[in-house]
């Protein structure tokens, strides 16, 4: 299965030590340019280690393909990527991003939809220690969505 993955989600997995969980759930984690540029920069949080993560994920996108979509260039390159591999997953947070991906046909996961397949396959036992690393390390998650996700993990 292969997935697309957005800088925010990518953070967030980070700030809760997570990003392994991509590598057991996903045979493919592909990222493009923009994103791996993004998460990189010296002045983002965790850019040591999510360089050294995604360091042989990087994949190019074909310029000519890029959407011309109201989003950040990370985004859009990643649903750019996604279309140009024929993806499975597109692996992202932000909500607008999310719902433009959902009307172009396209599966999309976040960060807290990782932790609770995590969960479902028995890679961790609990989401909630994963959601207190993530909002300590002041990563805006949708509240609704958080709610949503502990009661579907049983940790209401």
């Amino acid at each position: 299965m292969i997935i697309i993955a957005d800088s925010s989600t990518l953070i967030a997995l980070a700030s809760c030590n997570s990003l392994i969980l991509l590598d057991k759930l996903f045979s493919e984690i592909k990222v493009p340019q923009a994103v791996f540029d993004e998460v990189v920069n010296q002045d983002k949080p965790l850019a040591q280690t999510l360089k050294n993560y995604l360091a042989n994920k990087v994949s190019f996108i074909d310029p000519s393909q890029l959407m011309q979509q109201n989003l950040g260039i990370g985004e859009r390159e990643a649903i750019t990527l996604y279309k140009q591999l024929y993806a499975d997953l597109l692996l992202i947070d932000d909500a607008k991003a999310k719902r433009i991906a959902i009307n172009n046909d396209i599966k999309v996961i976040g960060s807290l939809g990782v932790l609770l397949l995590a969960k479902q396959k028995g890679l961790i036992l609990k989401i909630k220690p994963y959601l207190e690393l993530i909002l300590e390390n002041k990563i805006y998650l949708n509240t609704a969505i958080i709610n949503q996700i502990l009661t579907l993990a049983d940790e209401k």
